[in-house]
């Protein structure tokens, strides 16, 4: 068994829960390392066990990552549960493999520009950079997946059009250089959900199962319709953020990532099962609400609550 069949079963719906990493990239305040523990626990009762919790960055630009080491701890002493984080460069890398992370997150881009922009990089270089973090993993014996996503898979704020084709390329050399698992990004939400579906199903055609990423923003309200479209491509991974929290600093005024609640019922709405109690993921979202009072928290079935009746598919 691979080290992402062990991490993504062929058979289940696995919702990444992204709050703690792409939805503290842009606060202006964030949560104590002890609030994010007790938010980790909270969901974790609730059923989530993939959670991204931070990214290996200099503290002096990321400060709300400082203490990501610590809350990966705090991951691994919960049962089933499986830690990301976010590795932009060989430091980054160096420094997650000297914990005990469970999945460590590169980005490629699909334009030249934002990689750039984003990176300082070339995309061959961000490619090499996967070969060479999935060889440093190696070379140390470590556990953990190595997840490339390409990130602007669906349209560049900087660049414009992006051919689907071109974002495949990327995607199958990622997985030529030795990345376990690929995903694509609608990093700015450019997507409607025909878009979504048709990059789906190339994913699929190129790994052979549901077992790849689709990561979505909610920024012009497609998020929760995009997600319908990705899992009736064959998508089983999916990622979203708790309240909606995030957004890119490439997309100014932008909403951030779908909301992991409202990504929760729709699965379960369509029969995919996810083992997650909506009640009590919900509920979770206290934590966060109170630990940054200014920050905009989304979400319908937290506007309007769960049906009376029963829902499930």
């Amino acid at each position: 068994m691979t080290r992402r069949d062990k991490a993504y079963p062929a058979d289940l719906v696995s919702l990444r829960e992204v709050g703690l990493r792409d939805g503290l990239q842009l606060v202006k305040s964030w949560p104590s390392t002890d609030e994010k523990r007790a938010w980790l626990m909270r969901e974790h009762a609730a059923g989530v066990r993939h959670f991204e919790v931070g990214s290996f960055l200099p503290a002096s630009r990321m400060p709300q990552f400082a203490d990501v080491a610590a809350v990966i701890d705090a991951v691994s002493e919960l049962d089933g549960a499986r830690s990301a984080a976010l590795a932009m460069n060989e430091r980054g890398a160096a420094d997650a493999l000297g914990t005990a992370v469970d999945e460590i997150v590169c980005v490629v881009s699909a334009t030249e520009e934002h990689s750039q922009a984003n990176m300082r990089r070339s995309r061959a270089d961000a490619i090499e950079l996967v070969r060479a973090i999935v060889r440093l993993r190696d070379e140390a014996g470590h556990k953990a997946v190595v997840n490339a996503g390409i990130s602007m898979a669906f349209g560049c704020s900087i660049a414009g059009r992006v051919a689907p084709d071109e974002v495949m390329r990327l995607a199958e050399a990622c997985l030529e250089a030795g990345a376990d698992v690929v995903g694509v990004a609608d990093t700015v939400g450019y997507a409607g959900p025909r878009q979504v579906a048709r990059l789906a199903r190339s994913m699929r055609d190129l790994v052979g199962d549901g077992r790849f990423v689709v990561h979505l923003h909610d920024t012009r309200g497609m998020g929760i319709a995009n997600a319908a479209a990705a899992l009736d491509a064959g998508c089983l991974i999916l990622d979203g953020s708790l309240g909606g929290l995030g957004g890119c600093p490439f997309a100014p005024g932008a909403t951030g990532n779908v909301v992991f609640e409202d990504l929760v019922f729709l699965c379960e709405t369509k029969g995919f099962a996810t083992a997650i109690d909506l009640a009590a993921l919900a509920a979770a979202r206290a934590i966060p609400e109170r630990a940054m009072p200014g920050e905009h928290f989304c979400g319908g079935i937290a506007r309007a609550g769960l049906p009376a009746a029963d829902w499930r598919a």
